[in-house]
């Protein structure tokens, strides 16, 4: 495989924008679980294996079980295995990582509108537009695993 450009070190100012974004959703109010799973389903979905890597990794030092790491890309399949929440946002996660597969349906966003106010909803929806973003860069510029 080619080596491609590394964006922190030929922009490193878009670099740090996205981790302004990172260092603001951490002062929000949703739980590391929740942004885990956020991000390990939406880096499945786009193929990312080194965020899959890095975010398998951090969810599991914050006590995620291997089992439910395992499921997630399956998590519609398993009963009991996922709170009603995290399933709300994993639904919420996959429309938008998919967003041109006809958008976010009003069924999704009255799921989780049903689980958390406004504030945390819209942080809900940073987290999966960060991803997503970090997921696009890693993807194009060919990203390894550690």
């Amino acid at each position: 495989m080619e080596k491609r450009i590394n964006i922190a070190e030929i922009e490193p100012a878009a670099y740090k924008a996205l981790l302004g974004v990172e260092n603001y959703l951490a002062t929000t109010s949703i739980s590391h679980t929740l942004k885990e799973l956020i991000k390990i389903r939406a880096s499945q979905i786009n193929g990312c294996a080194f965020c899959i890597n890095m975010h398998t990794a951090d969810a599991r030092k914050q006590g995620e079980t291997e089992q439910r790491i395992y499921l997630l890309n399956a998590w519609r399949e398993v009963d009991g295995l996922y709170t009603a929440e995290e399933r709300a946002v994993l639904a919420l996660t996959e429309e938008m990582t998919l967003i041109a597969n006809g958008g976010v349906s009003e069924k999704t966003y009255q799921t989780a509108k049903s689980f958390f106010d406004d504030n945390q909803l819209a942080h809900i929806m940073v987290a999966i537009i960060a991803i997503n973003g970090w997921n696009r860069m890693s993807v194009a510029t060919q990203t390894q695993p550690a």
